[in-house]
This record gives structure tokens, C-alpha cells and sequence, in this order.
């Protein structure tokens, strides 16, 4: 079996942050998310290797083994301490795949070709690389007629060696009966006092074993993230990457660089992205869909042609046709038909609008289920709260419902009820009646002259 250990303790101190390094978000998801993705094989187990953070991963992943890296001045530090955390968990047939926790941009076709080229040659250990245009601070991968000797740190380089631009990236794949005897001979003679993973390789070639390196095609994916600047850069490649697909795929996306979009969400071919949009978590587009102006977009479905303008959607489902905005909010639990049309400063939470229902403007409406060809005027309130409970109201096929109206659940509107404007309705309203609720106007003669002398009246006593 393939064993995972991804090694997640760090503290990330330099990225001043009371967040956990590997729990920062990078497009709406953590940073280990992406690792753990990335590692997830077939007949693999993958192992995690918290620090203080444990309790936040093991409620991310409860499904995982997280294994605790005890941190502080009575606990040694080292990358081989931390893998030396699972070892009751590999098996010597295991091989063993040890990465950080904090490369996002990793990609699992990378780490398939990696361990297979690892299992394919039969090797002990395996080390990743790559080739950067400036290798400064990095590890250099020595080779004499390609073949992998060592590694050697900058510190420790001839000028020959610094010249050298391909660098240990911090990925490795293990034999696990490698793994466990040569962790048991590790020592902390450095200068740092520390027990490091990479002193495993001198170890195996002493013993005879076979050591080869495997070069990595596009550096990019090894991006470390250790400060916040670092997590915007890694934000842009990642953006950038997950943009092209979709513009490959058929998306057109009018500016690229500030558009966000998960990983994972799903957009169909045609479909046009303008502005600066958000498109997050369990989301599907359809086809000739347009999105404008600043959207935001979060784990719903959307069917084909569908406008959204400057809104926000949440937890929601729109039907094919229907158009939404400008700044309209459906929150979780909306679900929209055909043809329905959301207009300026609408919100619509837990509630059914079925097929060629409109509310133009300025309208709420929650907990409710409406029919068909309903129109809810301007300044619509369907209220839903008696301040403890939660009640729904149901509007039937062709009501119309008159501006500056209040629905007080539980209401029952039958089919072709109309509401007359400024009503607050509290009673069921029978098919094809027209429901009023309003005092009587009076029109009170000469009221205007009255107030102005006694406005009048009253300046001269301040004076």
C-alpha cells in the first residue's frame, strides 16, 4: 500500500497570523485541502503530521490518521522527527510518500509519475526535483552522467556545484522497510541540532541501496508558502491555472486576473465571466450564462442561459432563462424556475419561485412558496418571523401581489388572489378575490394654512 505522510506542524510563525499555516485559505480553501487532494490514490492511506493544529485537522479530517508532532524545547525538531511520528503506521511493504503541507500548487499527476517512477525502477528512495532559473537558497541535485549522487546544500557548495539549477523540491518516496532502518540511524550532528530527513539519502547509498532523483517538469507547483506575500503569489499561479482550464474548455473570461474561481466548480462552454467575480465551493454554471459586475457565487447550480448581475447567490438554485440583479441576494434554500426574474435589491431565502414569476424591486421574500406567473411589486415583505419561529405563506398561479404590501405567514394567496398595494394581508385570500387592508383616506381642508401660521407663531417667540 502507498502510505502518504504529509507534514503539517509547522507554525508558520512568519506568516503572522493567529491562523494555522496550513489552514489559511488560498481561493476559499485551505492549503492542506489541496495537498490532501493531490494525494489521493487508489490503495493509499494518507497520514497527516500536525503540530498544534492537530484538533483543527483532525475536525477537517476526520476520516485521516493525524499524528502529533510535539513542538518545544523538550521535543527534538527536524523533518525526520516528524515523519518518525507515523512510523507504527507503515508497513515494510509499504512505499511511502513524504511531502510539506504547504505547496498548493502541486498537482497529482505530478505525484503519480513520481511514484510510479519510483515503483517502476525498483528504487529505495526516490527524490523529486525540478530546474529553476535561480536555484539561490536551495538544495542542488549533484548527477554524474545523469546519475543522482547527492544533495548538497548552498552553504555547503563549491562555485561549480552553485552553478548547478536543479534543486531538491522536498518530495520524496520511500521503500517503508527503507524508511524505518534508516530514520533509526539519524543523528542531529548539524548545526541546527535538528534530525533532517534528507541525511536518510547519504545513509541508503552506504548501505548499497538505490538512490535516484526524478526531475519534475514545471517549478511553479512547488511554490512553498511561508508569509502572506508569498500566499497572493501563490493565489495568482493557482488563478491562473484554474482560469486557463476553463477558457480552454469553452469559458470566456474578460479579465482573468480578477476572476476567482474554485477548484472543482463546474462552468459549461459559452458562458461569459465579466467583472470581479467569485464562483466558489460546490458550484455549476450551464452554458450561455452571463455573469457581470461583482458576483459572488457559492455551492449552487446554475442552468443554462442565465443572467446574473452584481448579486450574490448562496446555497441556491437558479433554472435555465432567468435573470438575477442587479444587486439581488438569494440566499440558502432559494430555488428559482424558468424565466424568473429577480430584479434590483430583491432577496429571496428558503422560498420556491416557480417559472415567469417577477419581482422587479425592493422585495423580500423568505420562507415562501410561489407559483407561476406571480407578480410581487415593489416593496413586497413576506413576513416570516414572529420573533421565535420561523412560518411559510404559499402564493398561487397568477396572484398579484400590489406594492408596499405585507404577507404575514401563515397567509394562503389562492390562485389569481390580488393584493392591493399598501395592504398588510393576514388572512387567506380566496381564488380571484381582491384582497384590501388599509384605513380610509381623509383629506383634511385648509390644514396647510393652519400650520404655516402656527409655524409662523412659534418663530416669533424664539425671537
Amino acid at each position: 500500500m502507498l502510505k502518504n505522510i504529509i507534514l503539517a506542524a509547522g507554525e508558520g510563525t512568519r506568516m503572522k497570523s493567529s491562523t494555522s499555516k496550513v489552514m489559511t485559505k488560498i481561493l476559499n480553501r485551505e492549503i492542506i485541502s489541496y495537498i490532501v487532494d493531490a494525494c489521493d490514490f487508489k490503495n493509499s492511506k494518507t497520514i497527516i503530521i500536525g503540530g498544534k493544529n492537530k484538533d483543527l485537522l483532525k475536525k477537517k479530517y476526520p476520516e485521516l490518521e493525524i499524528k502529533e508532532q510535539k513542538i518545544g524545547d523538550d521535543f527534538p525538531y527536524g523533518t525526520a522527527y516528524a515523519v518518525s511520528m507515523a512510523i507504527d503506521l507503515i508497513d515494510d511493504a509499504d512505499d511511502c510518500l513524504i511531502l510539506n503541507g504547504d505547496i498548493p500548487l502541486i498537482t497529482k499527476n505530478s505525484l503519480e509519475d513520481f511514484i510510479n517512477f519510483h515503483k517502476e525502477n525498483n528504487n529505495n528512495l526516490t527524490v523529486m526535483s525540478t530546474n529553476i532559473e535561480n536555484p539561490k537558497g536551495y538544495g542542488r541535485i549533484i548527477r554524474e552522467n545523469e546519475n543522482f549522487l547527492k544533495i548538497v546544500e548552498e552553504k555547503d557548495a563549491s562555485e561549480d556545484e552553485r552553478l548547478v539549477n536543479e534543486i531538491n523540491v522536498g518530495i520524496y518516496a520511500f521503500k517503508g522497510e527503507d524508511l524505518k532502518n534508516s530514520l533509526k540511524k539519524i543523528d542531529t550532528n548539524n548545526k541546527s541540532n535538528e534530525y533532517y530527513l534528507t541525511d536518510c539519502i547519504e545513509i541508503l547509498i552506504k548501505d548499497g541501496k538505490k538512490v535516484e532523483a526524478y526531475r519534475a517538469d514545471n517549478p511553479d507547483q512547488f511554490y512553498g508558502i511561508n508569509n502572506k506575500k508569498e500566499l497572493a503569489n501563490a493565489a495568482k499561479l493557482l488563478r491562473e491555472r484554474i482560469n486557463d482550464y476553463h477558457m480552454l474548455n469553452g469559458v470566456i473570461i474578460e479579465n482573468p486576473s480578477i476572476v476567482d474561481i474554485e477548484m472543482g466548480v463546474k462552468i459549461g462552454k459559452d458562458t461569459i465571466i465579466s467583472g470581479p467575480c467569485k464562483i466558489l465551493g460546490i458550484t455549476e454554471i450551464g452554458e450561455n450564462c452571463i455573469i457581470e459586475g461583482s458576483s459572488r457565487i457559492e455551492d449552487s447550480i446554475i442552468k443554462n442561459n442565465v443572467k446574473i448581475d452584481n448579486s450574490v447567490i448562496e446555497k441556491s438554485f437558479v433554472d435555465e432563462k432567468t435573470d438575477i440583479g442587479p444587486f439581488s441576494h438569494l440566499r440558502p434554500k432559494a430555488k428559482l424556475g424558468k424565466n424568473v426574474h429577480i430584479g434590483n435589491f430583491v432577496e429571496v431565502k428558503n422560498a420556491n419561485v416557480d417559472d415567469n414569476t417577477k419581482a422587479g424591486h425592493l422585495a423580500y421574500i423568505g420562507d415562501s412558496d410561489l407559483g407561476k406567473d406571480i407578480n410581487v411589486g415593489c416593496g413586497v415583505i413576506f413576513v416570516n418571523y414572529d420573533g421565535k419561529f420561523k412560518h411559510r405563506s404559499k402564493v398561487e398561479d397568477g396572484a398579484f401581489i400590489g406594492s408596499n404590501s405585507n404577507i404575514v405567514a401563515p397567509v394562503h394567496v389562492k390562485k389569481e388572489g390580488y393584493i392591493a398595494a399598501g395592504s398588510t394581508i393576514t388572512k387567506d385570500v380566496e381564488e380571484g378575490v381582491l384582497s384590501i387592508e388599509r384605513a380610509d383616506q381623509k383629506n383634511i381642508p385648509g390644514y396647510v394654512e393652519k400650520k404655516k401660521k402656527r409655524d409662523l407663531e412659534k418663530l416669533k417667540e424664539q425671537k
